[in-house]
């Protein structure tokens, strides 16, 4: 969601801090802005828009001074102006926030009555005022702030700067990632380490309700109950060519094209010899009766996907669930369940409260991250890392099909331990396996014909995605990644559904795109598929050359995919669907990378 970035340092704050925003525009927002405190005078910028409108105006409006927080904003409470851009400031107090601050209205009643005012219209500004009320009484600025976070409920991290402070920052995390980065003799902080990457690989990253008071020659930090605390000091490299698009026009591209690089890293850290190597503390599934999986947006199509996978070649139950729904439901969790939980940033607010849940409930927690030092990560009792690399576009792409490959291979583990795969099948599924990423850069060598169809389907105001079985959920994720970059309405259904409604919407201007390897369910598709064709729908069969040569007749067009095992057909299949949303998006002019009202991780409820 928003970005959080601060410096105590030996150079000018502005343009590292600028700098470190930049590398979190993926996460997406709608203003920025900087603060910093320069011969003990506190002073900010602000501007709506991207943050090359910020850096114009620190052209015209220099900010100087050593010591900075910065701040890229996602509108929640009030409009994205302005007014209501970070920081914000009262008084003394200068304040960078991510979250939102649940009982803010009853701490802006309490505060006016006080006779402070507010400016805007946001929960972040109660936060430097309920700091500027404490420091008015005499406080000192920490025990000030120490006394501000202690009252403040909801999810936040935080940053505070001061007037005449030019060596002291205080911040905070309840529920909203936050990491410390070690320099010589400076201090950074940041909301997740690819923003300080190029300053320090040195990273610290609070616990939940951790406080930390920072200097240049000092870090104390403190957990929810006062008492301090000793955190790690982790190395962490990132390889920054992973945040450039190298060459690339869109990151989304570049992210597309090194999914058969990513996938095939991610065979070699699970793949040993002939079998499956799951970290420790490893898994026996015979242990289980069940399995809950729970996840958000994408990374939920891809628990549904293994679904299939689970049930059919394990014979292990499974429950697919909404994050954001789970809790609510009070679902029981009974003491052979095994709860897992997907997010790509680990961070994701309602995975996380779903994991909460959980915890001495479920016989096991299992988290499948991209950031193996996300607070999903460490809450788990197994993480198991997708190795995706750094996914700067807000729609997932890499990220997907290696969610995917991880949790097929975790399908084949839990038939493995429950006796219901011989070691030839498995051999056989981990060959196909191997095989995926020679037959991912056959379809990353169609993208060019991808482009002639997708400039067709961007002129269309309604698209309908189709599939059976496994098919169905890769449907549903077609139809998200074209919807969130493209802004055409599109809806993914199984195909076995579509006299139970959606016909009705089918006109020869609505694009059918009916996902279709040849599988034993091939020709009830290709029934579905006649049945659109018959009431004048323009289709477009993405399958197999044994499928296009049985049923390409009649169709509007044919995007022809290598052939692969029917139960790899998912993960192949997903990347004619990103592309196809990818190229509908450069057809139209949208921002591919940061899609409006979109944010990479969405780390508040």
């Amino acid at each position: 969601m928003c970005g959080i970035v601060g410096v105590l340092g030996d150079h000018e704050a502005a343009p590292i801090l600028v700098e470190a925003l930049k590398r979190l525009e993926y996460r997406g927002y709608d203003s920025a802005g900087i603060a910093t405190v320069e011969d003990g005078h506190l002073d900010r910028r602000r501007a709506v828009g991207k943050l090359v409108n910020l850096s114009d105006l620190l052209v015209h409006e220099p900010l100087a001074g050593k010591a900075g927080i910065g701040h890229t904003r996602w509108a929640t409470h009030g409009a994205p102006n302005v007014v209501n851009a970070h920081p914000h400031r009262a008084g003394e107090v200068a304040v960078v926030h991510n979250g939102i601050i649940e009982n803010f209205r009853e701490l802006r009643e309490e505060l006016g009555k006080a006779g402070l005012h507010f400016e805007t219209d946001t929960d972040t500004e109660t936060i430097a005022l309920l700091v500027q009320f404490y420091l008015q009484q005499g406080k000192s600025h920490r025990d000030a702030a120490a006394e501000a976070i202690g009252r403040l409920e909801g999810a936040f991290a935080l940053a505070l700067l001061f007037d005449g402070q030019d060596d002291l920052m205080i911040v905070a995390r309840k529920g909203s990632p936050l990491a410390i980065g070690h320099g010589e003799g400076e201090v950074y902080v940041g909301s997740d380490a690819i923003a300080l990457a190029p300053m320090t690989n040195r990273i610290t990253y609070l616990e939940e309700g951790d406080w930390a008071i920072l200097t240049r020659s000092a870090i104390e930090i403190r957990d929810g109950d006062g008492r301090l605390v000793n955190r790690p000091v982790k190395t962490v490299n990132i390889d920054m060519a992973q945040v450039e698009k190298g060459g690339h026009r869109h990151f989304m591209a570049k992210e597309i094209a090194e999914q058969p690089t990513v996938l095939g890293d991610a065979l070699a850290h699970y793949l040993r010899g002939d079998g499956i190597e799951l970290p420790q503390p490893g898994l026996d599934f015979a242990d289980f009766d069940r399995v809950v999986m729970v996840a958000c947006g994408t990374a939920n199509y891809a628990c549904v996907v293994a679904k299939y996978w689970f049930e059919q070649i394990a014979g292990v139950s499974v429950e697919v669930d909404i994050a954001s729904e789970f809790r609510y439901r009070e679902p029981p969790i009974g003491p052979r369940t095994l709860a897992l939980f997907v997010s790509q940033s680990g961070e994701t607010a309602d995975t996380l409260a779903a994991l909460r849940y959980c915890e001495g409930k479920a016989a096991k927690i299992v988290s499948v991250v991209n950031v193996t030092e996300s607070s999903i990560a460490r809450e788990s009792d197994l993480v198991l890392p997708i190795r995706a690399g750094a996914e700067i576009g807000v729609a997932s792409t890499k990220a997907f099909t290696c969610q995917l490959t991880v949790l097929f291979l975790l399908a084949l583990q839990a038939a493995v331990d429950r006796k219901r795969l011989e070691p030839d099948e498995l051999e056989a599924n981990l060959n196909n396996l191997r095989h995926l990423p020679g037959l991912m850069n056959f379809a990353i060598a169609q993208s060019g014909e991808i482009a002639a169809v997708a400039k067709s389907v961007s002129e269309a105001r309604d698209v309908l995605f189709l599939g059976r079985g496994a098919m169905f959920p890769l449907a549903l994720e077609g139809a998200l990644k074209l919807k969130e970059i493209s802004y055409i309405h599109a809806e993914g259904y199984a195909s076995g559904e579509l006299k139970h409604g959606p016909i009705a919407l089918v006109d020869k201007t609505v694009p059918v795109i009916v996902l279709a390897p040849t599988d034993n369910l091939f020709d009830k598709t290709v029934s579905n598929m006649q049945e659109v064709m018959a009431r004048g729908g323009k289709v477009l069969l993405v399958t197999d050359p044994k499928g296009a040569r049985a049923a390409a007749d009649g169709c509007w067009k044919t995007l022809i995919m290598p052939e692969v095992p029917p139960v790899l057909a998912p993960i192949l299949y997903a990347l004619p669907a990103q592309l196809l949303a990818y190229h509908a998006a450069v057809a139209k002019g949208t921002d591919v990378d940061q899609p409006r009202n979109l944010a990479k991780s969405v780390t508040v409820e």
